[in-house]
């Protein structure tokens, strides 16, 4: 058993959250450039040394990585084809705890580089814009002194643990998404209303989305319906019990009138956006609800089924609080929104703006109360 060590760097540059072996990065230039002397040169690397490190790295592990001929491209071998698959379905699945690790030391020295640093814990269900906004919060030409003193220290979570951990004080703020116009009766009102209490919760306008079908490229099996997933008996992958997405899920297969219990991969899960992504760009499944930036990014198809919106809530007594102001100053900003709806699937919505708990989920049916006589 190889075990694993972990270190980070500081830097002024804004660059993804990874935990990357230089390992996967030879094999991946090698293998996609055909030659060793090709993917050293795409890595900016004497071809010296990519030869020494790759021999260094099949005595380490007692395989052999590598096949080449006179003639004939290099390849992987089974061995080195089986490593680079565990990375990436490592790398999909726990991208959100990544992330988090990050954010969490980001905060640490966000405190220790300026006291005075704005931090906005959220909890929230995956999704790449709220990464991105979090980035352009910390990004150094952001659009003012305040913003770039912005931290927003970020959990991905399910939508539902999202919420209860603002209500139970984990967090100050929540990310969750649903159905544009959930009606009475949903699905999503059955798993939200017990959370959510109008006079104590306040929506903020985010994002609205696509969610769809992602596919592998060209769409081979020709799926365009839930109905074409069940009838076909391709290999769907679900979200975990209590992701945002699950719960959209089952809206649409109530609607549909398709027993969760007879949709063949209901039971089977990733973590995220990006795992279900991976999952069907590497053969392990055919296809996944999810959102159109994650499909693109694994260079998956992608079919539209619906636009939802992605809210963030608070507790009404923490709109006050200067981070949470200098937040909703950065969401409004035309910078940003012009990035954000620059990304695949995403637009702005009503973004920065605080909304009534039960004008954007109207499942609250309070009788007015009578007016007393003069």
């Amino acid at each position: 058993m190889h075990r694993l060590q972990f270190h980070y760097t500081l830097s002024r540059q804004s660059s993804p959250a990874q935990v990357r072996n230089p390992l996967i990065d030879l094999l991946q230039a090698v293998s996609t450039q055909g030659s060793i002397s090709a993917g050293a040169r795409a890595l900016g690397l004497s071809y010296r040394h990519v030869w020494g490190e790759l021999k260094r790295w099949e005595t380490e592990l007692g395989s052999e990585l590598l096949v080449w001929e006179k003639g004939h491209n290099a390849r992987l071998t089974e061995f080195g084809s089986k490593l680079m698959w565990a990375e990436g379905q490592a790398q999909a699945r726990l991208a959100p705890q990544i992330e988090a690790l990050r954010s969490e030391l980001e905060r640490a020295f966000a405190v220790a580089f300026d006291p005075e640093s704005h931090v906005v814990m959220l909890y929230a269900s995956h999704d790449h814009a709220l990464g991105a906004l979090r980035e352009f919060a910390l990004a150094s030409d952001a659009v003012s002194a305040a913003h770039a003193r912005l931290h927003l220290d970020m959990r991905f979570s399910g939508s539902v643990d999202a919420i209860r951990a603002l209500n139970e004080g984990r967090c100050v703020m929540a990310g969750f998404h649903t159905l544009q116009s959930p009606q009475q009766g949903s699905v999503a009102e059955k798993i939200y209303k017990p959370l959510l209490k109008p006079g104590l919760h306040k929506i903020i306008g985010f994002a609205s989305r696509t969610q769809g079908l992602m596919v592998a490229a060209g769409n081979p099996l020709g799926l365009r319906t839930l109905h074409d997933v069940q009838s076909s008996g391709a290999r769907f992958v679900n979200r975990p019990l209590g992701a945002g997405t699950r719960v959209v899920l089952d809206e649409l297969l109530a609607q549909d009138a398709l027993p969760a219990a007879q949709f063949p991969g209901y039971e089977r899960t990733e973590p995220s956006h990006t795992a279900v992504a991976h999952a069907i760009a590497s053969g392990a499944a055919d296809v996944g609800l999810g959102i159109e930036v994650a499909a693109r990014a694994q260079g998956l198809d992608f079919v539209p089924l619906l636009e939802e919106s992605y809210h963030l809530v608070c507790l009404k007594s923490a709109l006050e609080d200067p981070a949470i102001v200098a937040l909703l100053d950065l969401l409004k900003s035309p910078a940003w929104q012009a990035q954000l709806s620059a990304m695949p699937g995403y637009r702005a919505w009503h973004c920065g703006e605080v909304q009534s708990l039960r004008r954007v989920l109207p499942w609250w049916d309070f009788p007015r109360k009578a007016r007393q006589p003069q």
